[in-house]
């Protein structure tokens, strides 16, 4: 068996062992290399700069931890985040990766930037810094989307190639390929490269990329900014780089960019063979190769080749070993941490992520002509998928305080709530700062559409009114007993009432919607949310919300749906709000008074007034005396049951809390204001206009 072994000499043997033993410790790499910052307010002064431990370094912390983390899986390596919500203490940041370098290298960067570019600006607001492999930029203005060619650097080999003319017609060859590709690369990327000859021996290599987020348009701009600089700057000089924030050009002697990502050849003419060029001390000339022969004649020496590929198959090994530890461990985490977090997580295949370059397709750029709402959380748009189907895209804004995971847990819940009463959602985009959600398009809009216009309110007989009624009930039913979560709403309310094609009603609008726990009765916050008008005084006043104050805003719901009513300038026979003329009406045996002069005809009494009878056991100022949906249900499906009577519900005189605080909800939009509720703080209940 020995003899059929190679005999490798003892020093060779040696020196192979010795290479083994120092691949299994880990490799120590170089840190990136700083080409270019900028840091223009490096004076201190208190409006370029940041305090320590100031709101605007904690936001910036926050950036730095999600860019990092984001490092990994950033698509087309590029990604932008915003942390904050309060000018000017946002931080707005991003970061590009170089088109050709793998995901490892690029996360090193970023994450070295993150830690570099403090130390190199140290409490600068806003810093542009370049490294070989990724640039990272962060400020304290926006700079997503945004063409930015206000900073320029330029970097260049002072060794001359000797035919300058020559070098102009290649760049000019090199420059026009590479921006037009960069420009309209339809994968996302912005990012070319291409070589062309220089001479018989020399190849010159060029290399253009753009932040992603900027237009084609912006992109060729850009690019066209950047090349327009060499002849001034760079003329016969062998290698150079021009730099922007928003894109940036580079041509060497020599391939500076990974060899996997091919460099498009261009059919530039054969040049002359007298050119000649001057070798370049600063920069690293192409590689060459050397082979060593064995020798037939030393006894089975092997040659350095084998050497090599002995010791990268050793490496090769220990790295996958390596890699897939980490994975399985990674796996068996993320599973483990999904099934802990109550199964939130788990799943996400109902859902489909879209990119933004298809909304932007099917809302026609966020066109005002699309958009059909808009709310606490933003507008609403129109949209059309490419394969036809019309979709509703709501787009929240740049000021939400959501993250990207929370962003995506409320993705997976509301992708768990499939009932018919529900408006479903289809999927979603997050990208950038970018966080949109697609649902399914209902095309009668809301409720409130109909109940409180004049020309439309007639549309809703009765029967149609006592169907939506139950409708919403069976909904809300669905959220509080019988789905896998128990969610509770705390924004029900007509304009969150979508209706369909056929007029029947879809609950929507789950952005306040909060998950209990299947023995939690009550929650508690110190920043109620959701639309005054509907609160309930717990929850108004005290922040301690449940499923009985869902039920008081639908005890609300039900009195708008039979009076066509609002409670904002409702004064009518000695009572100030709808719920002070319905107790009343009540008390005198008159509840019928209270009902949409438009239903006369259309109705059944006994139906209306059960209904008036029920929304008055909802609002009850005890929430343990308010019924459950599940009780509600009953009661509508079934006239038999008998009904308590109610206790006197509380309500809000609005003439006493100011004519301006009520032109401020006039939006019918979501609040967490606690100046609004102090002003209600008699213990009364307000309402949406």
């Amino acid at each position: 068996m020995d003899n059929l072994l190679p005999k490798i000499p003892r020093n060779k043997a040696l020196f192979v062992c010795t290479v083994c033993l120092i691949s299994l410790f880990p490799i120590i790499k170089a840190d990136p290399v700083l080409v270019s910052k900028e840091c223009p307010d490096t004076n201190l002064s208190t409006t370029s700069t940041y305090a320590p431990n100031s709101t605007y370094q904690t936001n910036l912390n926050i950036l730095f931890s999600v860019l990092s983390s984001n490092s990994n899986n950033a698509s087309n390596g590029f990604y932008s985040f915003t942390a904050g919500s309060s000018p000017p203490d946002i931080a707005y940041g991003l970061f590009l990766c170089r088109g050709d370098v793998s995901v490892t290298v690029c996360r090193e960067c970023v994450v070295f930037a993150t830690r570099d570019a403090v130390e190199r600006c140290p409490r600068s607001k806003r810093v542009t810094i370049w490294y070989d492999e990724c640039m990272l930029r962060y400020s304290n203005v926006s700079i997503s989307a945004t063409l930015d060619t206000g900073f320029q650097a330029i970097l260049y080999n002072p060794n001359k190639f000797e035919n300058g003319t020559r070098l102009s017609e290649v760049l000019g060859e090199i420059m026009d390929d590479i921006g037009d590709r960069a420009s309209s690369d339809d994968s996302g990327r912005k990012f070319a490269t291409a070589k062309a000859n220089y001479s018989l021996l020399q190849l010159v290599y060029g290399l253009a990329q753009c932040t992603p987020d900027i237009s084609n348009s912006d992109c060729n701009t850009c690019l066209q900014s950047c090349i327009s600089t060499f002849p001034t700057c760079c003329d016969t000089l062998q290698g150079a780089r021009v730099l922007f924030p928003s894109c940036y050009v580079r041509y060497e002697p020599y391939l500076f960019f990974n060899a996997n990502i091919s460099a498009a050849p261009l059919p530039a003419s054969p040049p002359p063979p007298s050119t000649t060029t001057t070798s370049n001390p600063a920069s690293p000339p192409p590689p060459s190769t050397t082979t060593t022969t064995s020798n037939p004649g030393s006894g089975g020496d092997v040659s350095l080749q084998v050497i090599t590929a002995i010791v990268v198959s050793i490496g090769v090994a220990i790295m996958l070993f390596i890699a897939g530890f980490c994975f399985l461990t990674k796996r068996v985490k993320k599973k483990y941490n999904c099934i802990k977090e109550n199964n939130v997580r788990d799943d996400i295949s109902a859902v489909e992520s879209y990119d933004l370059g298809t909304i932007h397709f099917a809302t026609n750029n966020f066109s005002n002509d699309n958009k059909i709402g808009q709310g606490g959380f933003g507008p609403v748009y129109k949209g059309l998928l490419p394969n036809g189907q019309e979709v509703a895209v709501k787009r929240l804004s740049g000021t939400s305080s959501q993250g990207a995971l929370e962003f995506k847990n409320e993705v997976v819940l509301v992708a768990k709530l499939q009932h018919r009463n529900l408006v479903r959602l289809l999927g979603f985009c997050l990208e950038g700062e970018e966080k949109i959600l697609i649902y399914e398009f209902v095309p009668n809009k809301s409720l409130d559409y109909y109940l409180f216009n004049p020309q439309q309110r007639a549309k809703l007989d009765w029967t149609r009114r006592f169907k939506i009624i139950g409708e919403v009930a069976r909904g809300m039913l669905y959220l509080h007993e019988d789905s896998r979560l128990r969610i509770i709403h705390r924004d029900l309310k007509a304009s969150n009432i979508l209706l369909d094609g056929d007029m029947n009603a879809k609950i929507s609008d789950f952005g306040t919607a909060r998950i209990f726990g299947v023995d939690q009765t009550q929650g508690n916050t110190k920043r109620p949310v959701g639309t005054l008008g509907y609160m309930s005084p717990e929850y108004a006043l005290h922040g301690q919300f449940s499923i009985k104050s869902d039920v008081f805003s639908f005890g609300l719901l039900v009195l708008k749906i039979i009076s066509g009513k609002k409670n904002y300038n409702f004064y009518q026979d000695g009572a100030a709000g709808l719920v002070s003329y319905a107790w009343k009406l009540w008390t005198r045996g008159t509840p019928m008074d209270l009902m949409d002069p438009t239903l006369e005809g259309s109705y059944a009494r006994n139906k209306v007034t059960r209904c008036i009878h029920i929304s008055l056991l909802c609002i009850q100022d005890d929430p343990g005396a308010r019924p459950s949906m599940a009780t509600i249900v009953q009661m509508l499906n079934s006239d038999s049951t008998t009904l308590v009577l109610p206790q006197k519900p509380v309500f809000v005189d609005w003439s006493s809390t100011g004519s301006n605080r009520i032109e401020e909800l006039e939006s019918d939009q979501s609040t967490s204001s606690q100046a609004i509720l102090n002003e209600a703080s008699k213990g009364t209940i307000g309402d949406e206009i």
